[in-house]
């Protein structure tokens, strides 16, 4: 015989549990259902729920592991057996809320459990136990290593006993395996379908309240930022064909240089002569850093700023808000272009000129 534990331990509602998992959510009903003994509820996979007299306070309770069925002590008032196989080896007795726990030096296999108890009567009437009472009932709880069984009633005194016996007998059977398995599988697809709608509230809220069009869900860049400009313009740019999209692409990159001043300067007037025609941008637009260094170098290029859309930022440098039309002019993707080419346009008009700007777009094409 090995003693597991041997100590004091306080009790709340009158429970404490042997478990072998941690996200086990206590349920008394559950753990006592279909069997004979209240006492010891056995029903829940991994889990013993234990019953005390004491209510609330600190009772003796000692844990031992057998090799075998031990003698019955005739001291007992109460016994009660019934079956436990943990689902891991992390066994622990453990109080009502989890707020102290004892490790059992247990293995994960079949045991035959006894559940004895004395002065449950007295405890009964005490209800809740100070610190410095008397304590007036005790429990052993003996575990050895036995294939499954019913659970059983080997000897029964008082009269708390009687009315858990009697708790558990009027309940319904437990849940199948199969129901089990059923009831996880209905709350995995409830959990899915929770977590689907989190998504698409989250992505309604991150487009500003009102989702757009899939086509415009799939492609990368600012379609963001013009949808929350022009939600409108940006979904009659996702209906309309290639061809426009390219040329309202090369369009706002060609208004968007105007309008910044650098429609004239010879490198970036080939730059939107090449995007025009379908072709591939010329140097120093091959590489985006020497083509950003010679925007900042060039003594021809002037330096105005402007108050970004629907922001709080002013004073940006309106070249550097223009200048990335043109890549997006030659975009691979049309309409991946147009909103880019646009949304750069619209940053270079500014907060004061953007709406002039999306109005000349839709009356030059018709959007």
């Amino acid at each position: 015989m090995e003693k597991l534990f041997d100590g004091v331990v306080h009790v709340s509602y009158g429970q404490i549990y042997v478990q072998s998992a941690d996200d086990f959510e206590m349920d008394l009903h559950e753990d006592l259902a279909g069997q004979q003994n209240g006492l010891c509820g056995a029903a829940t996979p991994g889990r013993l729920f234990l019953i005390t007299s004491t209510h609330t306070g600190s009772i003796a309770f000692t844990v031992e592991l057998h090799d075998g069925p031990p003698p019955l002590d005739p001291s007992w008032e109460d016994v009660v057996e019934a079956s436990f196989a943990p689902t891991n080896d992390d066994v622990a007795l453990v109080q009502w809320a989890g707020e102290d726990a004892w490790e059992l030096d247990l293995e994960a296999t079949d045991y035959r459990v006894r559940y004895c108890a004395h002065g449950m009567d007295e405890a009964h009437g005490a209800d809740i136990r100070f610190d410095g009472r008397p304590q007036p009932d005790r429990y052993l709880l003996q575990f050895w290593p036995a294939p499954s069984a019913p659970d059983q009633v080997l000897k029964q005194t008082s009269e708390a006993a009687a009315y858990w016996h009697r708790v558990a007998r009027e309940l319904p059977p437990p849940p199948t395996p199969e129901d089990r398995a059923a009831a996880a599988e209905q709350a995995r697809l409830e959990e899915e379908r929770a977590q689907r709608l989190r998504a698409e509230e989250a992505e309604v809220a991150d487009w500003g309240g009102r989702l757009p069009s899939e086509r415009l869900r799939r492609i990368p860049g600012n379609v963001y930022g013009l949808v929350e400009l022009d939600h409108g313009l940006a979904e009659a740019l996702a209906a309309a064909g290639s061809d426009l999209q390219r040329r309202v692409a090369c369009w706002a990159a060609r208004r968007a240089c105007d309008e910044a001043g650098l429609a004239r300067i010879d490198w970036i007037a080939a730059a939107l002569e090449a995007a025009d025609a379908g072709r591939s941008l010329p140097a120093p637009f091959d590489d985006e850093e020497r083509a950003w260094d010679r925007l900042f170098a060039d003594e021809r290029v002037p330096s105005t700023g402007v108050t970004l859309p629907e922001t709080t930022i002013d004073d940006f440098s309106q070249q550097a808000a223009a200048l990335p039309a043109v890549w997006a002019a030659v975009e691979a993707d049309p309409l991946h272009g147009a909103v880019d080419a646009l949304f750069a346009a619209a940053a270079a008009f500014g907060a004061d000129g953007y709406r002039r700007l999306f109005s000349e777009a839709r009356a030059a094409f018709s959007l």
